[in-house]
């Protein structure tokens, strides 16, 4: 603790209020949605019989038909045969990367994945390795080496930099060599395909990927999270995934609040095109000022990078000062030498807020 404070890089609990939203995951606006509030609310009366919570783990006290009515709904949306809710995107993730791959398998996992995936492969018996972010030609190169059932990992939006997997060439790549994609649709759930079902679908590769993991706290404005696959991955989860065995399922009004969210999802076309049209604008326009390179191109995710990393802290600070509610990412959540502002863009925000935080940014410089 000593050491990564006098590095400047100690975290610490803040709260923040009355500052423009470009930090949270919010990309539709229905954490804040009253519409979405007023669904669940209807919801919520029809429900009434039901406890509170749980009351328990699924296996035992805690399961109800209403999870089970969400799993069915959730498995059709996103175009698989079954479904599973987790109590959280962390926890889907290492309960079914631990559980998942056997001893005597092998696991490549983009360099670039989440936290949870990683924590996941450390509790697996398999081996499991990383290959170059989003380089197919790294993973082909590694597949030569594999034994045992094969696993590829990925995200299909990036948390961090926000670019996107090449799903459709790892695809090609998981087929050739009898792998199981695995895809990690997180930052990409509401805001790809035509109803936001995620990258996956909007490529069409549903039947190609064994396992989407679905993440509620990020366009859905909600919390938990989903594995989306074949009705045996379900099964064996539920046997097997000690994430999934040993927790207590998700309160009823989260569900209820779930379910809300996916009635509302078709609706929100308007919002996808808009929060992609206002992320290109802001993208055009950090990248017009000296000494600020931003990145990638098609993103409402942006990555915005200065000549040196020491000026990100005070930079996010004179933001927020301004009113505008941006945060740096450093060592060690991003490599060494990668530190950069995450500015997140949402359907809520305003053209005006766009062009004031670009004027904050150069004022600062």
């Amino acid at each position: 603790m000593a050491e990564r404070a006098a590095q400047g890089n100690l975290r610490a609990l803040k709260t923040t209020t009355g500052l423009t939203d470009f930090c949270s995951n919010d990309y539709l606006g229905l954490a804040r949605s009253e519409k979405l509030r007023e669904l669940i609310q209807r919801e919520e009366a029809n429900y009434k019989h039901l406890p509170l919570g749980a009351t328990g783990s699924r296996l035992l006290s805690g399961n109800h038909p209403l999870f089970e009515e969400l799993e069915t709904i959730v498995a059709a949306y996103h175009k698989g045969e079954s479904a599973l809710l987790f109590n959280s995107g962390y926890m889907a993730n290492v309960g079914l990367l631990s559980a998942l791959p056997q001893r005597g398998d092998t696991v490549f996992y983009d360099e670039a994945s989440h936290a949870s995936m990683k924590d996941g492969l450390r509790l697996s018996f398999a081996k499991s390795y990383s290959f170059r972010h989003n380089d197919v030609a790294d993973l082909q190169q590694k597949l030569k080496h594999a034994t045992g059932q094969i696993y590829v990992v990925v995200e299909s939006v990036y948390s961090m930099d926000g670019d996107k997997a090449p799903l459709q060439e790892l695809a090609i790549v998981c087929e050739a060599h009898n792998a199981a994609l695995i895809v990690d649709e997180a930052h990409a759930v509401g805001l790809y395909s035509d109803n936001g079902e995620g990258l996956t679908v909007a490529l069409g590769l549903q039947d190609k990927v064994f396992a989407q993991v679905i993440t509620y706290g990020k366009a859905m404005g909600n919390h938990g999270a989903a594995i989306v696959g074949p009705k045996v991955l379900r099964e064996f989860l539920i046997n097997y995934s000690r994430a999934f065995i040993y927790t207590t399922g998700l309160p009823t009004h989260a569900l209820l609040a779930l379910k809300s969210a996916y009635s509302l999802l078709p609706q929100l076309q308007p919002e996808r095109e808009r929060v992609k049209q206002l992320a290109a604008q802001l993208y055009e326009q950090l990248n017009n000022l000296k000494g600020i390179r931003c990145t990638p191109a098609d993103s409402v995710i942006l990555s915005v990078f200065t000549e040196e990393s020491a000026q990100l802290k005070p930079l996010a600070e004179s933001l927020q000062q301004q009113g505008f509610d941006v945060r740096p990412v450093m060592s060690p959540t991003v490599p060494k030498g990668k530190e950069r502002l995450r500015v997140i863009v949402h359907a809520y925000n305003t053209e005006e807020e766009i062009v004031g935080l670009v004027q904050a940014i150069a004022n600062h410089l």
